[in-house]
This record gives C-alpha cells, sequence and structure tokens, in this order.
C-alpha cells in the first residue's frame, strides 16, 4: 500500500500545481507510475489529458484564474479552518516543525509550508507516516477544497478524492456535514497573513 500512496500522492502534488513546461513532460511519468496500480490512474485521466493536448499559455491561465485568483480553490490547507487570521500563524509553525521532524531538510521554496502540493511532495517523497498524519490532521480542508472543486465542475476534483481515500473513514456527503465533523464554521478573510502568490514558486519533484 505505502508503495502506491507514494505514487499517488506525487501524481497529485503534481496535477496540482502551477503547469509549467517541466510539469508538463512529467505527464507520462504519471501515467506509467499510475498504471502499476490497477486503477489509480482512473482518478487522474483528464487532468492528464488536460495537460497532454491544451496550449501551455491556455493550461497556465486556467490554472492562475481557478487557484491563485481568489479563495474558492485555496491550496494552503489552513485557509479552510482558519482563514487569513492570525492565530493561523501558529498553524503554520506547526508544518515546519512536522518538516524539521524529518530526517531529511526540507526546502519549503519560498512557500507556506501548508500548501497541498508540497504537503503531497513531503508524503511521496520524504516521510510517508508524518505526510499522513498532516493530510489525515486536515481532512476538513481535503474535502472542502474537494466540494469547491466539484462544485465548479473541475477534474481535479477526482484527485482529491483519491487522496481522501487513502486516508481512514469515509468522506462526509456535503460540506456542512465537513464543518460540523471539524467543529468549526467558513474561514474569514479579515486579520492575519500578507497576500501570496503560490503560482510564483510552484512545486517541483524531486
Amino acid at each position: 500500500m505505502s508503495r502506491r500512496e507514494q505514487v499517488l500522492y506525487l501524481a497529485a502534488a503534481w496535477c496540482l500545481s502551477y503547469p509549467d513546461e517541466e510539469l508538463v513532460g512529467r505527464v507520462p511519468m504519471m501515467r506509467a507510475a499510475l498504471a502499476e496500480f490497477p486503477g489509480a490512474g482512473a482518478d487522474f485521466a483528464e487532468v492528464l489529458d488536460r495537460l497532454d493536448s491544451t496550449p501551455p499559455l491556455e493550461l497556465q491561465a486556467h490554472y492562475v484564474r481557478e487557484f491563485d485568483l481568489g479563495k474558492r480553490h485555496a491550496l494552503h490547507l489552513s485557509y479552510w479552518t482558519d482563514g487569513d487570521t492570525r492565530r493561523r500563524g501558529e498553524v503554520l509553525g506547526n508544518f515546519k516543525k512536522a518538516y524539521r521532524q524529518s530526517d531529511i531538510l526540507v526546502d519549503t521554496r519560498g512557500e507556506l509550508p501548508d500548501y497541498l502540493p508540497m504537503v503531497l511532495e513531503y508524503a511521496a517523497l520524504v516521510d510517508l507516516a508524518a505526510g499522513r498524519e498532516l493530510l489525515s490532521r486536515f481532512r476538513a480542508s481535503l474535502e472542502m477544497l474537494r466540494f469547491g472543486l466539484l462544485r465548479d465542475d473541475l477534474p481535479h476534483a477526482r484527485i482529491l478524492q483519491a487522496v481522501c481515500a487513502t486516508l481512514p473513514g469515509k468522506s462526509p456527503a456535503d460540506e456542512q456535514a465537513v464543518m460540523r465533523m471539524a467543529g468549526y464554521g467558513p474561514p474569514t478573510e479579515a486579520v492575519g497573513l500578507d497576500p501570496y502568490d503560490p503560482r510564483l514558486l510552484p512545486v517541483k519533484g524531486a
């Protein structure tokens, strides 16, 4: 199971990252790796097909529109639990602490440490158990993101579904159930961190 999860997490990290030339060049690698596990590629197929067949500038403009401009599909896990509030700093510090406890030095490349592609890459390449623990701890964030992607009919929702399926328990039936499960309401955007642009420093695979 661990090898399957590593492949799935790394493919998810790349598919949720800014689609530069290097990432598009990894599509055959992702297809081949996912093909090792029956059924694993189905949730990635539409995103991979788009990466293969869409002109680069169109791909990049779509990514910026859907993931960078606004918070409807925020890829920073603590946004969904704490919004842009001061208490979010402590949560981000906990991510950094988890990375520091690994035997391998984790380079965040200037990105916030709760950036989902980075967390997935960390789980795939550095520490599977610690990475799964972070994903499990922020299961509600993953589910809220999944519902947002579903609502806007984006194929990345199936990738989030595949990630959630590796974690304990069933996915909630709706967004209200997610919030009841987690014990908090929707995020606020009043006070906290400076604006950020996750596209500027996309995750790169090792």
